[in-house]
């Protein structure tokens, strides 16, 4: 079976337009006038297909020309799409980065705030909490202002907060201090008492005994002779045992 293609199916139609009213009027002419009209025509029906061909074939060149320019052009549009897409994905992973930087480095600050500094406290090294460190400043900061109940309560939370802290026995003496700076003699004794029993080892422990006897004293106790005698024997190299040599005349 004959295959046409689409050139040459537009020429048979052609030829076949042209040829069949020819054939109607073929016995107006002779035999020479028709092989030479035949022949005319056969070169007139070829070169239209010629001309048929190329037209087709220029107007498909063009059209898979601009097919092939519409297909590059939505390439790069795709092409510029993605890039996009790339600097926003490598944007965001910046900035992610920098936010996780940033993160590390402000959980690096906190956690240092929150390890152990260490400290002298009365001559001696110690390992403290910056809470603990922030709270017995705050403290003795109202103590030194004169401000002796904020300053007793401040130090009580604080002993009752951190009982374990170095600063525990500084703590409990001030405190002993502040109620006696309020003229509360009870109160202070038994705030001192307290160090001598907690903390009997503490620098603050023959201060503490001092001030008891002074306490005694101002409540005319006469236990306050006894303390004073304890102290000596206790801790004689204090200076607290050289001041109570002095209260008890030398002896």
């Amino acid at each position: 079976m004959m295959k046409f293609s689409k050139s040459g199916l537009s020429a048979a139609l052609l030829a076949a337009s042209i040829w069949l009213p020819l054939q109607a009027h073929a016995g107006l002419f002779d035999d020479d006038e028709a092989r030479k009209a035949l022949l005319d025509l056969r070169a007139k029906v070829e070169a239209m297909r010629v001309d048929l061909q190329a037209r087709i074939d220029t107007k498909s060149d063009k059209s898979s020309t601009l097919d092939l320019v519409t297909q590059n052009e939505n390439l790069l549009q795709e092409i510029a799409k993605l890039r996009g897409q790339i600097e926003v994905l490598a944007n965001d992973i910046s900035n992610t980065q920098k936010r996780q930087k940033d993160f590390y480095v402000d959980l690096d600050a906190r956690l240092r705030k929150l390890e152990p500094r260490e400290v002298n406290i009365d001559g001696k090294t110690a390992q403290v909490d910056p809470g603990e460190q922030r709270g017995y400043d705050a403290a003795m900061q109202l103590f030194k202002a004169g401000d002796y109940k904020a300053a007793g309560s401040a130090l009580q939370e604080f002993v009752q907060r951190y009982p374990g802290s170095s600063y525990a026995a500084n703590a409990q003496y001030w405190l002993g201090n502040a109620y006696y700076a309020q003229r509360d003699c009870k109160a202070a004794i038994a705030a001192q008492l307290v160090v001598l029993k907690n903390y009997a080892d503490s620098p603050k422990a023959p201060d503490a005994m001092l001030n008891i006897a002074s306490c005694q004293t101002e409540l005319k106790d006469k236990a306050a002779k006894k303390t004073l005698q304890d102290l000596i024997k206790q801790y004689p190299d204090s200076p607290a045992a050289a001041t109570a040599k002095e209260r008890l005349g030398g002896k």
